[in-house]
Order: C-alpha cells, then structure tokens, then sequence
C-alpha cells in the first residue's frame, strides 16, 4: 500500500502564515486605532482615519482564515484552546464589532462623532490587549484531561498574559506609529515618530521580561533555548531582533519614512519565529503535538483543494489593495 500523504506540514504553514498575516496586517491597522486617540484635531483624526479606511476590513480576513484552519486542520487543539480562552476572545470579537461600527458612524453620525472617536480608540485598545492575552494563555499552557479542556474559565487571567497584553498595546502601537510615518506627513507624521519611540521602548522591555520568563515556565522551553549547543545555534534570534531594535529606533530619529515600518515588521517577524522555535512541535503547549491534534488526511486533503484555490485570491486581492491605495494620504483629496 502506498503511504498516507503528510498534509500536517502544509497546514502548518498555512496556519502559521494566517496568523502571522493577521497580526501584521490587522494589527498595525488597530495600532493606527490607538494611536488616533492621541491626535490633537479634527483635521490630524481625518488623515489617521483615511489612511486605513480603504484596507482595515479586509485585514481581518487573516482572522476568519486562521480560525477556520484550525478548526478543520487540528480540531483536537480547537477544542481545548477555544474554551480556555472563551472569554477574552469573546471580548475581542465584540471591541473589533464595536470598532468597525464605530468606523462607519463616525461618518454619518456627525452629532456624536466624539462619542465614536472614543470607540474607536478604545475598541482598537481593548481588542489589541485580548489578542495579547490569548497569546500569553497560549505560551503558558492549558489544564487539559484525555482531548478536553479541563481548567476554569479564568485560567487565561494571568500575571504572564496581563504582561503579553500589555507587549502587545505597544506592538501594535509600534506597527501603527511606522504605518503613519509611511502614509502622513507633517505635523501628523513627526508625531508618529515620537509615539514610535515610546512604543518602541515598551516592545524592548516587554521582549525582555517575556524572553526571562517563558523559560522559567518550561522545562522544554529551558532546555531548547538554553541547551548546548541549542545556545549557540538559537543565538543569532535575539541578536538579529537587538540589531532590527537598533536600526528601528534610528529609522524613528531620521527623515526615513518606510525604514520605520519595515523594522516594526522585523521585529514582529523574530518575536513570531522565537514563539515558533520555543513551542515546536506542540499546537496545546505541553499536551499535543500539530500531529497528535490533526484531523484525518483525508479530511485535510479535502480541505487543502479550496484553500490552495482561495489562498493565491486573498494574497492578489491584498496586494491589489495595497497597490491601488499607495502613496500619502490628506484629509481633504484623500490618496494622491
């Protein structure tokens, strides 16, 4: 008999790409949210605005992509990560419904534009700080008996995912700040550069305490990163993200405008592969492995024809976006 194909990599990738899209794409977007809360007039709120308002919506396809992917690659995982965070993702859901209403009525509901400034702001806020604590419940693990979550409701409420929330309000806001740089100019923009600076002294700091910490949760996670000779082969990912830190902070001082982004984006990307490398192979950290929570091939097979057919549509449709909408943006002309 010919052996069962091996499909759990390619949905890895898949999954992992979704997420790592999503958290990129959304996430300087809510970044751009929090950060609107900070601008000084009406004027500086309108060009903060239109700088996302062509792209915001469909960043949040990551999120519908990643979440059906695990549901129908590892459903075992999907079963035990959704209960144990049922709660912040709850209220994740709800600020980014907020949020996107609070878009549109900004618009039409001029009486009380005020009132939907401050949700926006807030709603971008309190989403981006749920992400961040689901990420942290994720590192540190479930309670899980036999395939199901067995813990409390509020396991996920942490000192460690209070602090991955609080990492993630100034990722996000380090993502923003860049995003602003590269569409804005003038007053807008110099103060994208300042609150760039500040956000990212807090990733730094938030890196720093996370990176100490994680281990001490985890034997596994000790031994991979501070295993020899694990040590000197893992050494280049906190140097190349101290390196990327660096040239970032600089890029935030000089007159560069996409450098800023660019290097948010790095440091995302080696924050994400640093997760990677501490949880492979595990998808339920410290229970299941991505093949131990994999659905049947043939259901994976399955799945993978419409994806590889729908995937290639999302990244033109992306792309086109981002292509159509380049360039600055004013609160007058919008693009030009």
């Amino acid at each position: 008999m010919n052996p069962v194909l091996d499909f759990v990599p390619i949905w890895t990738l898949i999954l992992g790409m979704a997420v790592f899209f999503y958290v990129l794409l959304d996430g300087f977007d809510l970044g751009v949210g929090m950060l609107y809360g900070l601008a000084p007039d009406t004027p500086s709120r309108n060009i903060i605005m239109n700088s996302i308002a062509p792209i915001w919506d469909g960043n949040e396809t990551w999120l519908v992509l990643g979440g059906l992917g695990l549901l129908a690659a590892f459903p075992v995982a999907f079963a035990i990560i959704i209960p144990a965070v049922y709660f912040p993702i709850l209220v994740m859901l709800l600020a980014l419904v907020f949020r996107g209403v609070a878009f549109e009525f900004r618009f039409r509901d001029t009486a009380h534009k005020t009132f939907w400034d401050h949700a926006f702001c807030y709603g971008s806020g309190i989403a981006t700080f749920a992400q961040g604590v689901v990420l942290g419940a994720f590192i540190q693990g479930f309670q899980v008996t036999g395939r199901t979550f067995s813990g409390s409701s509020f396991d996920f409420l942490t000192p460690f995912s209070l602090l991955t929330g609080v990492a993630l309000l100034f990722g996000y806001g380090l993502l923003g700040s860049g995003w602003l740089i590269l569409k804005t100019e003038g007053a807008v923009q110099a103060a994208a550069r300042m609150q760039g600076r500040v956000c990212l002294l807090g990733v730094i700091v938030a890196v720093g305490i996370v990176s100490i910490w994680t281990p001490f949760m985890s034997p596994a996670i000790s031994a991979r990163w501070f295993g020899w000779p694990n040590t000197l082969l893992l050494a280049p990912i906190p140097i190349a993200t101290a390196v990327v830190a660096i040239l970032t902070w600089r890029a935030l001082e000089s007159e560069a405008e996409a450098a800023p982004f660019i290097g948010s984006i790095g440091m995302f990307a080696l924050s994400y592969v640093g997760i990677a490398i501490s949880l492979f192979p595990m998808i339920v950290p410290g229970h299941f492995t991505l093949w131990e929570a994999a659905s049947s091939p043939r259901t994976q097979a399955f799945l993978l024809v419409g994806t590889l057919v729908l995937l290639p549509v999302i990244l033109m449709y992306t792309s086109w976006s981002y292509w159509v909408f380049r360039g600055k943006v004013r609160s007058d002309i919008g693009y030009h």
